[in-house]
């Protein structure tokens, strides 16, 4: 399987252009204690619960990409993703079990900030902006988890044999997967080709930048879990 390139087309440029942002969200504590099997049990719980909700927006978020599309080849690009997600959800409810965690407490927990922040951001933008908008304002998590995911598979530093968390990671390296975001980022990309000024760079610049840095506050949230 092809990997994706997450330094071509714009959202390379996007991506080098948000320099520590973009890392601090990548290398943030919380994916590097992951990696090594010391995060606090607690905290993975948090991210897990506060992940659930965070999907159920997400797929309000593909539903809206959907409905701001006007060719039927792109409608259908966004209702795979609203498809992906809606196939995610009983996974991530059979692996919170594990955790001794049930649907109906990740459904019924109450929203942290930093989630109603993020996914109300990402909605805002669907809602006010075109569908390119609302792309630059999913990619961060789409491509950005991607390459967290494949960074952590691939590095020797990460621990596996022992570590609780390696299932965790471990599902960023299934074909579907990468096969997914590698279609969302080249659709990003070619869209994004469309218009090369300056300006509208500045103005997509400002809304990946703003979902960076709330990707990095979600992590954040869940390392400091009480």
């Amino acid at each position: 399987m092809e990997k994706p390139d997450f330094e071509k087309g714009t959202f390379g440029h996007l991506r080098k252009n948000a320099g520590g942002l973009w890392q601090a969200y990548v290398e943030h504590s919380f994916v590097n204690q992951l990696a090594a099997g010391t995060l606090e049990e607690k905290c993975f719980k948090k991210f897990l619960t506060q992940d659930y909700l965070f999907l159920v927006h997400f797929s309000r978020a593909y539903a809206l990409l959907a409905a701001k599309s006007t060719n039927i080849e792109d409608i259908r690009e966004a209702l795979d993703g609203l498809n992906d997600i809606a196939a995610e959800m009983p996974l991530h409810v059979a692996y919170a079990k594990t955790w001794g965690i049930s649907e109906q407490e990740m459904s019924g927990a109450e929203e942290a900030i930093e989630t109603i922040a993020y996914t109300r951001f990402v909605l805002d933008v669907g809602y006010s902006g075109d569908r390119l908008d609302l792309m630059t304002a999913l990619i961060p998590c789409v491509a950005g988890y991607a390459e967290i995911g494949l960074r952590l598979v691939e590095s020797p530093d990460t621990v596996f044999e022992g570590n609780p968390y390696s299932q965790w990671i471990k599902n960023y390296q299934s074909d579907d997967y990468v096969k997914g975001v590698k279609t969302f980022l080249d659709s990003f990309n070619k869209l994004a080709e469309q218009s090369h000024d300056e300006v509208h760079f500045k103005h997509l610049s400002k809304i990946f930048n703003t979902a960076t840095r709330l990707e990095t506050e979600f992590w954040k949230m869940g390392l400091e879990a009480r």
